[in-house]
């Protein structure tokens, strides 16, 4: 990693302040980034962004004014946006069985899904007026594999890595590339409520460093559309999706429509 490639760069980081999200933020500034922490909490936020000669944003990614907040103060501190790491999620700890609570499910998917969907939205004007960028949104390994234990947390999961394999190409043209994030089980304050039990049963916990490392990896790929996979003891790669068998006619060749298909980028099967 080039030492003046981050130099000056402005970046924002939701979640900042615990966990993925304050080690990206430390990552960042002392590679000469100015950052801009957005978290609910107040304390731990201002304290990583002092920590960081940064800004803290109290921002609540569920509320779309709140993520356009935070990118205008990146804006008017620093003058711009280069970087945004769409970090900030929580666990659900539910299923659709007994336990099942509308307003708890609304509620962790405001914040792990329409937290990056009202994010990357927010951030698009300032990453355009400055002729590209990146974005860096947290997923989860929970979105590339079933998640019995916690299907909601899978859902919404799931559905970032579907964002953000489609808005790779789709913002393509603003030389804004949107990467994905897909860490298994990582030594934060996410996975406290289940730590005893992954540790009975063997399940090693990723450092975060690890997972920073990761996250830089796919920073610096100049690649997008891709969600990077990082499992404890391998390296951090871009996940090898299987594309979807593309249509055939009455006759079982290749349809007409499979070249529209191709054309717009839709991943399948010749």
């Amino acid at each position: 990693m080039e030492a003046d490639r981050f130099a000056g760069k402005v970046a924002l980081v939701t979640g900042g302040a615990n966990g993925i999200g304050a080690a990206v933020s430390r990552r960042l500034a002392g590679l000469g980034a100015h950052v801009v922490v957005a978290d609910v909490d107040s304390d731990g936020g201002a304290a990583v962004a002092k920590e960081v000669d940064g800004v803290f944003v109290h921002c609540d990614v569920g509320d779309l004014d709140a993520n356009r907040a935070a990118v205008d103060t990146a804006v008017q501190q620093y003058g711009g946006l280069d970087i945004v790491a769409l970090n900030a999620g929580v666990i659900t700890g539910f299923g659709l069985d007994d336990d099942f609570d509308p307003v708890r499910y609304r509620r962790v998917m405001g914040i792990n899904l329409d937290g990056v969907v009202y994010g990357a939205h927010a951030a698009l004007p300032a990453l355009k007026a400055r002729g590209g960028g990146d974005i860096i949104a947290t997923a989860s390994l929970a979105g590339l594999v079933a998640t019995p234990m916690d299907p909601i947390y899978g859902a919404n999961k799931a559905a970032v890595v579907g964002l953000v394999r489609a808005l790779g190409p789709a913002w393509e043209q603003y030389g804004i590339r949107v990467n994905g994030l897909c860490p298994a089980f990582a030594e934060t304050a996410i996975v406290t409520p289940i730590k005893d039990m992954l540790s009975q049963v063997g399940v090693p916990l990723l450092r975060v460093e690890a997972v920073v490392d990761t996250f830089f990896a796919a920073l610096t790929s100049g690649r997008t559309g891709e969600c990077w996979y990082l499992q404890p003891g391998r390296p951090g790669e871009p996940y090898g999706f299987r594309g979807v068998p593309g249509p055939r006619t009455e006759d079982g060749e290749r349809a007409p429509a499979a070249e529209l298909a191709d054309q717009v980028g839709f991943q399948q099967e010749r």
